[in-house]
């Protein structure tokens, strides 16, 4: 999730860019730019039916900037993403209506949510780290 416009908003569109390359063999992994509205990606994910679903964005968890946290869905209301417009915990409600997956969001804490297309050096930095994390685990 997140806005490509927003600077450290946009860590999670980068991530999944990241990611495309290394994770083209996996006929088991879906990569999915949900943007600032994945709430619009919904149908797709019911067609997909997925065992797993992560969320990575940026979000404030009042941390330094950079920090990486894991949070499961029954925390997720401590969680402020607030540049979308569906609250996350509603998100993965909905979700579950019509199936069953373990859910792990992944927030980064971001510097700066101002209109631009750079990410910040600290979240870049968390990002890159991710996505290495990301790919060693599969």
């Amino acid at each position: 999730m997140g806005n490509e416009l927003r600077e450290d908003d946009s860590l999670g569109p980068f991530i999944i860019k990241e990611l495309e390359n290394d994770v083209s063999d996996c006929d088991n992994i879906v990569l999915i730019n949900g943007g600032s509205a994945p709430e619009n990606f919904t149908g797709l994910i019911k067609k997909e039916n997925p065992s797993h679903i992560m969320i990575i964005d940026a979000a404030f968890m009042d941390s330094e900037p950079g920090t990486i946290k894991f949070i499961n869905k029954n925390h997720i209301a401590n969680v402020n993403a607030s540049t979308h417009s569906m609250s996350l915990s509603f998100l993965i409600k909905y979700l579950e209506k019509d199936i069953s997956f373990k859910f792990l969001f992944v927030g980064i804490e971001p510097l700066n949510m101002d209109f631009g297309e750079n990410l910040s050096e600290k979240v870049l930095n968390s990002a890159k780290s991710l996505k290495n994390a990301i790919i060693s685990a599969l």
